[in-house]
């Protein structure tokens, strides 16, 4: 979808490819692939995640400040993409600049965002109490299916990239309730206008 928001215009991608829908993660990444080559400087993503640090309970934004790549896949394999660098830097995947202005926005609108750090798994099925409990080790705040195959091609191509979870439930073992797919949409739905109010400041504040 092309348009303006904010004062700006923008490209939105309406859905995505995942990589449990058997997608590669060439294709998976293809679409900030169009964007970079269309001219966009920046890209803002979003997800649904599980909530793994004790505040990030259905219904909070998270702003993803790092990620853990445990996908086990890497849209950069192969033969380099003209441009890109064979070996590009991880080090700030998510623009420190981009954060504090989202920071900046969330305090002034009362938008309650934390920030963290995003473990990208493969999916489709939902992370055991195990799984869960390493992830904590390993410092994950929340645990996604998503988004770290396009900050990666992103980050190559040049993109400046921001990037926030909707936290739709609280991950396997810390909640009561059962896993499903409903609940993950139903939260997500709710946290929506919040979020909307957020990207539209920080686009407004480019």
């Amino acid at each position: 979808v092309a348009g303006t928001l904010g004062g700006r215009r923008v490209l939105v991608q309406s859905g995505r490819f995942h990589g449990y829908e058997g997608h590669a993660p060439a294709t998976v990444a293809l679409p900030v692939r169009l964007f970079a080559g269309l001219g966009a400087g920046t890209v803002i993503l979003t997800n649904a995640a599980g909530g793994i640090a004790a505040p990030l309970g259905p219904g909070a934004l998270m702003l993803i400040a790092d990620h853990l790549n445990l996908m086990f896949a890497n849209p950069l394999v192969g033969p380099p993409i003209p441009g890109d660098p064979r070996f590009p830097d991880m080090s700030a995947p998510y623009d420190p600049a981009l954060r504090a202005l989202a920071r900046r926005v969330a305090a002034e609108q009362g938008i309650g965002l934390a920030e963290g750090v995003y473990a990208g798994v493969s999916g489709p099925s939902y992370e055991t109490r195990a799984e869960i409990g390493m992830l904590r080790v390993l410092g994950a705040d929340a645990v996604g299916m998503s988004t770290v195959p396009e900050v990666i091609a992103a980050r190559a191509a040049g993109l400046r990239c921001l990037a926030v979870s909707i936290i739709t439930n609280r991950a396997a073992g810390l909640g009561a309730a059962r896993l499903s797919h409903e609940e993950v949409m139903r939260e997500a739905h709710g946290a929506g206008v919040r979020l909307g109010r957020l990207v539209r400041g920080v686009l407004a504040g480019l």
